[in-house]
């Protein structure tokens, strides 16, 4: 079974939901899928635990999935989202100062896509 990473640093909603889409299709299709949320990217983990947005459902879906496997630390505190992000129970990874090592995912034989 093939292997893919979907690695999000781009803050703007419109690219973040074709994150969470190809995800899921990835999964459907039977890939190996995870998301790890990056840079810029990292507000939206606030903006998408808001009933009130529009991709929340599927961000809730993401996350019931257990297709999160990182968001970045410094990042979420960069962007002021870091209490979202712990409220919400998701995985706060800091282990390359501060930030996201994407080498661990190479050498378990993700193919990393970034957005």
């Amino acid at each position: 079974m093939s292997k893919i990473c979907l690695v999000a640093f781009n803050g703007e909603p419109m690219c973040f939901v074709h994150v969470l889409l190809n995800a899921f299709d990835f999964k459907q299709k039977g890939y190996a899928v995870t998301i790890v949320v990056e840079g810029s990217a990292c507000k939206l983990v606030k903006d998408l635990a808001e009933e009130t947005n529009p991709f929340h459902a599927m961000w809730e879906q993401a996350k019931n999935d257990s297709l999160i496997s990182a968001v970045c630390r410094a990042c979420c505190i960069k962007m002021n989202s870091i209490e979202s992000a712990q409220s919400q129970g998701l995985p706060l990874e800091a282990d390359m100062k501060g930030h996201v090592a994407l080498e661990k995912y190479i050498k378990a034989g993700f193919t990393l896509i970034t957005f």
